[in-house]
């Protein structure tokens, strides 16, 4: 048991002195500071107890490398869950799915950060940032919401309908991705301590994992220009722009996230910018002198890729939860007004001087 340094005060149980940002969960804490949510993106490092063999650089090459394919399997899984959850008659939005799945995940690699690290930091960084932040996407939320507020479907339904329908979009977002977090580590407490701890790979196996995986990414480019043109926008375009929206966002993250006392500056910035970049696309592709079909897929893997891994929910998610009182309610405002400002300039402006269609008006594939 410990004992607290000053008999005279009661010991501090709501804010945690760790960095570990998965037991600060686990534990229903908060960080003492925003520079602790660093290591939310960032691989295990000396905190953990890691031998120094075994601690990599944020900017490794082991770790870049390894975020290119975990951007690709993000991606891929990200469109296939809102293909397969689009259906007539559904009950939930798409979305959502996307988003609880990414943040689940996300909550049981928090657990494991001390597991990863031991075996090996960057595949922790691979899971958390690369998969989890590039299946989960705050700028697709974001036109979501903006296009329910404007109806951009064209359902006859009135302005009150609208407005319940984005706000619904909103809070279950919300309630949704910061619930599988928490649920996540939670998962993790439960069923981490019966599993063995596997043997770190090999030097040998490290290189090769290193160098698979930018072959993995390589591939990207034949398979777009390659395979028949109508797979570019389904997804052979978004998987070309997959690892560069990951790894701006992750690079922000790097670099701003300690700038500021009050929330995570660079993921901020990675969802804003990443947001009104989507709306920007979205405007594009509905210009009434429509792009070519080639120009239309770009676009359209601009949106899905680029933006889809630029901003992320899953990170957003662990951040809020995290930082709790004031300070996450700040966070949470703060991103989710940007965000709908931004889109209202970018996105509003041009449906409502009448320029653009609110649907997209250009085609994917030649006629």
């Amino acid at each position: 048991m410990s004992i607290a340094p000053d008999a005279g005060k009661a010991p501090d149980r709501t804010r945690s002195r760790g960095t570990d940002v998965g037991s600060v969960i686990a534990h229903h804490q908060a960080v003492r500071s925003v520079e602790s949510l660093a290591t939310i993106d960032r691989p295990p490092s000396d905190a953990e107890e890691l031998p120094p063999s075994k601690i990599y650089h944020p900017l490794s090459p082991h770790v870049l490398a390894l975020l290119m394919p975990f951007s690709i399997f993000g991606t891929l899984a990200r469109l296939g869950l809102q293909a397969l959850t689009t259906f007539n008659g559904q009950s939930v939005f798409a979305l959502a799915y996307v988003q609880a799945t990414g943040c689940f995940i996300m909550g049981i690699a928090l657990g494991m950060r001390a597991p990863f690290g031991r075996y090996y930091g960057p595949l922790y960084t691979a899971v958390t940032t690369g998969f989890c932040g590039s299946l989960t996407t705050f700028s697709g939320w974001q036109v979501d919401v903006f296009d329910s507020w404007v109806d951009a479907s064209h359902y006859s339904r009135g302005g009150l309908q609208n407005f319940l329908d984005g706000l619904t979009k909103t809070w279950v977002t919300l309630v949704v991705s910061l619930a599988s977090i928490s649920f996540g580590v939670h998962i993790c407490g439960l069923f981490a301590p019966y599993f063995p701890a596997p043997r770190s790979p090999s030097r040998g196996v490290r290189y090769a994992l290193t160098t698979a995986s930018v072959l993995a990414y390589a591939a990207t480019f034949p398979a777009y220009f390659c395979l028949p043109a109508d797979f570019r926008h389904q997804a052979t375009a978004a998987l070309l722009f997959s690892y560069p929206g990951t790894l701006s966002r992750y690079l922000l993250s790097i670099y701003l996230n300690q700038r500021s006392k009050y929330f995570p500056l660079g993921t901020f910035a990675a969802n804003a910018i990443g947001t009104a970049l989507l709306g920007l696309f979205h405007v594009l592709q509905g210009l009434p002198s429509s792009v070519s079909p080639a120009a239309c897929s770009l676009l359209q893997g601009l949106g899905d890729g680029y933006c889809g891994c630029f901003t992320t929910v899953s990170t957003f998610a662990a951040e809020v939860v995290a930082l709790g009182g004031w300070k996450a309610w700040l966070y949470v405002v703060i991103s989710w007004c940007a965000g709908q400002l931004l889109l209202l300039i970018i996105m509003g402006t041009s449906f409502w001087t009448g320029h653009v269609n609110e649907s997209t008006t250009c085609t994917f594939i030649a006629t």
